[in-house]
């Protein structure tokens, strides 16, 4: 086996979503040639989605590298702890947070942050969600675990509640479904903090954070007090919503956390009876934001109407329907996110200018 000729294959391949080739990068751990069997582990800091396909169709010119004539790949996963901008205590177990935000309501944003968090999960990463917004907890019923309580064996900690694969905490798990939390900044910002501290997650590779809309308390607490990773914003096409995204981004920044990206949800209406593509919100906005401000349009979803009944159901799409066109969107964001949070993690710590369209 001629191995520099294998090692020279193999720095070719880059995806578009990749900043590097797996050799230079360090990915590749063994190459090995047993019999007529060319084995090649690679470990990767992130998770992927469809990799193995595309590695596979450098078969043919390793075989021919090597003198093989079968080619069997190892693929395996030890995602990276990256580091965060503020000087916040880390949280014991958690490697990375990644803040799902929004300008305003009703865009979708912790639809989407439930998705992003179980297609982690299904690629492979160990993965929590943490549900931000006090004043109007949604993630247990989009979990389908409404009547779910914490346990606490000490009185001081408690477990986090197991859904679909993932853990989760709420406020909606600690107070009544009907009850209003009726407090001010300060006392949400400090529930906030206290849910975050005294859950004991585990050992995650990445905690969600569904934000509440806007710009106010909630969100300085995570920059100031958060070890936060790095930001996602979700919008909508219409001009209103996109100005408010405009504000997140530009929140994230003056606080100095990276936005990995923009995600433009309801970007158009798939008619399921002819398959007829609509663009009721307008369209281009989220691509014009991410031109505009030098951050990634990391996706594209539709305006389904399955989307919402499965999430009031508390089966969400990855889950209810994980072969679907949905959810093949979600899985290839949650690739182009943790590639992206990884490749960007070690030269730009602040900010994200690599662009994954």
């Amino acid at each position: 086996m001629n191995k520099e000729q294998v090692m020279a294959v193999l720095s070719r391949f880059a995806p578009t979503h990749w900043t590097s080739d797996p050799v230079s990068a360090g990915f590749v751990r063994d190459v090995a040639l047993t019999d007529d069997t060319l084995t090649i582990k690679l470990v990767l800091p992130f998770v992927d989605y469809g990799l193995e396909s595309s590695l596979q169709q450098l078969d043919a010119e390793l075989c021919q590298a090597s003198g093989a004539k079968v080619v069997q790949w190892q693929l395996g996963k030890d995602i990276a702890t990256l580091a965060h901008a503020s000087s916040a205590q880390d949280v014991p177990g958690v490697r990375n947070i990644i803040a799902v935000s929004s300008g305003k309501g009703g865009v979708g944003k912790s639809t989407t942050a439930v998705n992003l968090a179980l297609a982690l999960s299904q690629l492979g990463a160990r993965v929590g969600i943490l549900d931000a917004d006090v004043y109007g907890p949604s993630i247990p019923m989009m979990l389908g675990v409404t009547q779910a309580k914490p346990a606490s064996d000490d009185g001081k900690t408690m477990a986090p509640i197991a859904a679909h694969g993932i853990v989760a905490n709420s406020i909606g798990f600690l107070v009544g479904a009907n009850d209003a939390t009726v407090w001010r900044g300060p006392m949400a910002s400090k529930a906030l903090a206290q849910i975050l501290r005294e859950t004991r997650w585990g050992e995650l590779d990445y905690l969600v954070v569904d934000l509440p809309p806007g710009t106010g308390d909630i969100q300085i607490t995570m920059a100031q007090e958060v070890p936060t990773t790095a930001a996602l914003v979700v919008t909508t096409p219409q001009n209103v919503a996109l100005a408010d995204a405009v504000k997140g981004i530009n929140m994230f920044s003056k606080v100095s956390i990276p936005v990995l990206g923009v995600i433009e949800n309801m970007s158009y209406h798939l008619c399921s009876q002819c398959g007829h593509q609509e663009a009721m919100f307008g369209e281009g906005g989220g691509l014009r934001v991410s031109q505009q401000h030098q951050v990634p349009l990391l996706g594209q979803l539709p305006l389904d109407a399955s989307i919402g009944r499965q999430m009031d159901s508390g089966t969400p799409t990855l889950v209810a329907d994980p072969e679907g066109a949905v959810s093949q969107l979600y899985f290839t964001m949650a690739a182009r996110i943790s590639c992206s949070l990884y490749f960007s993690g070690n030269s730009i710590p602040t900010r994200l200018y690599t662009r994954l369209v």
